[in-house]
């Protein structure tokens, strides 16, 4: 799935009202169920995306699916769904975790390897994106991929550190094959 502007901005916009409203934590509970059910259930992601089903039958649907939301999150799911936008649902979820996280001074950090790092190794690594990001907290998720042979991957937002041994061997074939 990928973010689109106007999700990130009605994103951005429910973070202000979580935030004039002190609710940042409970929208943010419902905006990730909201994220977790699009996500797990192909039938939802397609009564989102259809134009055929109309806005009454949807906000039913909703209702029943999502009724110990917040009243923000309900009337503000209710707005985009009435606005014809509920397509993008799913993004704005997922993008508001992303922004509340931001707002926060948390940044999200995931490191992939082959197996599990050993406690010296990720926190070298960890110090390294530490010193590029002052004043901000790391949130580290790890994540093993064998495909990799050795090394790792660290990801942060958009940026990629490839240190891995396939990422090496790729360069490699790719330089002696010109």
């Amino acid at each position: 799935m990928v973010n689109t502007k106007a999700g990130s901005r009605y994103a951005k916009a429910l973070v202000e009202l979580a935030v004039e409203n002190n609710k940042q934590a409970r929208i943010d509970e419902d905006m990730t169920y909201l994220s977790k059910v699009c996500s797990e259930n192909k039938e939802f992601r397609q009564l989102l995306d259809t134009p055929i089903v109309n806005v009454d039958k949807k906000l039913k649907v909703f209702n029943e699916l999502f009724h110990s939301f917040d009243e923000l999150s309900t009337a503000f799911i209710r707005l985009i769904t009435k606005n014809r936008r509920e397509s993008i649902l799913w993004e704005i979820a997922s993008s508001y975790s992303d922004q509340l996280k931001e707002l926060n001074g948390i940044r999200t950090v995931t490191i992939t390897s082959v197996k599990p790092l050993e406690d010296k190794t990720k926190q070298a690594i960890l110090d390294k994106v530490q010193k590029s990001l002052p004043g901000k907290t790391l949130e580290v998720e790890e994540n093993i991929d064998e495909s990799l042979i050795g090394g790792f991957i660290v990801r942060m937002g958009d940026i990629q550190v490839d240190a891995s041994v396939a990422h090496q061997l790729a360069n490699m074939k790719q330089r002696l094959t010109k």
